[in-house]
């Protein structure tokens, strides 16, 4: 990777497990890991989307493990990580075209998408929109587009909600900056988030800390704040879930303290190939805090 790279710079096992490489969409720079899993050529690859605020070092206890079994790529989306943080309007529609264009010009054989919480809703609006490029759907909590703060849920929520308040301009955001990239702050906004106290870790600080630090994030942090308020930022969740084509499994922590889990009630009937499966005792980021059951759901639903 080129030096600009701050995340795949970290010594970490993911670096280690698999391939970090660099895609241009529309003249942007996006980053992105892959492993070509065991060699089955007829076999749907897993791509992982992460959810607002992330990375694709999010899924730190998933990609290696995951690659055993089948091809695995993982991406940042726009505005996040790695990728470049250009000053333009963010939807759900903008990240689901550049989810299209690297499957199609990347990965080029049917995908399984794996989605968190924003990923969540990218993931579900490419089934919405080119259904035949999947083979199966992931979710992984899911925002409602009827509550526009899930929309954004996470850490980085409570930062967006203050900069909305002042206008999210530039010069108000950027002491916003200088806060939360401190790794006090970090922990304990993350330690509200997280159930495990243990998992909030110095890599996980790391992974938050540093793509603030790039250049333009906080330039990209005010039109992604602008871009949630507007009516467009996202389709109909529920009307998306109504027209699913897919089989789709929907995996929600019973103490997610982010989504609770009584959103789920509400989507629960609106497709019949919809499956929702409750996790007992796991919280927002069940993925991280208890990968080997996230990763065994995903093999199964996957039928790997």
């Amino acid at each position: 990777m080129p030096s600009h790279s701050c995340l795949a710079s970290l010594d970490l096992p993911l670096t280690q497990s698999g391939h970090q490489r660099l895609w241009y969409w529309r003249g942007w720079r996006v980053r992105y890991w892959f492993h070509p899993g065991p060699g089955r050529p007829d076999q749907p690859a897993l791509l992982l989307i992460h959810g607002f605020g992330a990375n694709l070092n999010q899924w730190r206890q998933n990609l290696a493990p995951l690659s055993q079994v089948a091809p695995v790529y993982a991406l940042d989306l726009l505005g996040f990580g790695d990728t470049e943080k250009p000053p333009t309007l963010y939807s759900a529609e903008l990240w689901a075209a550049q989810v299209q264009d690297f499957m199609a010009a990347v990965i080029n054989r049917p995908v399984i998408l794996v989605g968190h919480s924003l990923g969540a809703l990218v993931a579900l609006t490419v089934a919405h929109q080119q259904p035949a490029q999947l083979s199966r759907l992931i979710l992984v909590t899911l925002p409602l587009a009827a509550a526009r703060q899930d929309l954004v849920a996470g850490w980085i929520a409570h930062i967006a909600f203050t900069v909305e308040r002042l206008v999210a301009t530039p010069l108000l955001i950027r002491p916003l900056f200088q806060l939360v990239r401190q790794r006090a702050c970090l922990r304990w906004v993350l330690g509200r988030v997280y159930l495990d106290a243990d998992r909030v870790d110095d890599e996980l600080l790391s992974l938050f800390a540093l793509p603030p630090r790039q250049p333009g994030a906080a330039r990209a942090l005010c039109y992604l704040v602008r871009s949630r308020c507007n009516p467009d930022f996202s389709p109909s969740i529920q009307a998306m879930l109504r027209h699913l084509a897919l089989p789709t499994l929907l995996l929600w922590g019973d103490r997610d303290r982010v989504l609770p889990v009584a959103m789920a009630s509400a989507l629960e009937d609106l497709s019949p190939n919809l499956t929702l499966k409750y996790l007992k005792g796991a919280g927002h980021c069940l993925y991280d805090e208890d990968g080997d059951s996230f990763n065994q759901w995903v093999r199964h639903w996957a039928g790997y």
